[in-house]
């Protein structure tokens, strides 16, 4: 499976540009779904993250519960435990 993803993100996804609303990519969620959580769960995890990933999706942080990608995201002070950037919530209430 992480095969799949892998030609995708060599052969298609150059000739379509960044697409994806999301950080990580879809591509590299998938990747890091597969490895973290197997081919079951991770590939059920990716289907719902594709779900998600449309045009009329907000987007923005989504990391791969219990992968390093959470991991890193829990580590950045700059975010808080929904993985929204803290700045914006001071903005809001200094309004």
């Amino acid at each position: 499976m992480i095969g799949l993803v892998k030609t995708y993100q060599f052969t298609l996804s150059p000739l379509l540009g960044p697409r994806c609303r999301y950080w990580p990519s879809c591509s590299a969620y998938a990747v890091e779904a597969l490895r973290v959580h197997g081919p079951f769960k991770g590939g059920l995890l990716v289907i719902r993250r594709i779900a998600r990933c449309h045009p009329g999706c907000e987007g923005g942080i989504d990391p791969v519960p219990g992968g390093p990608s959470e991991a890193l995201c829990r580590e950045d002070p700059e975010l808080d435990e929904h993985f929204r950037c803290r700045s914006d919530d001071r903005q809001q209430d200094a309004r």
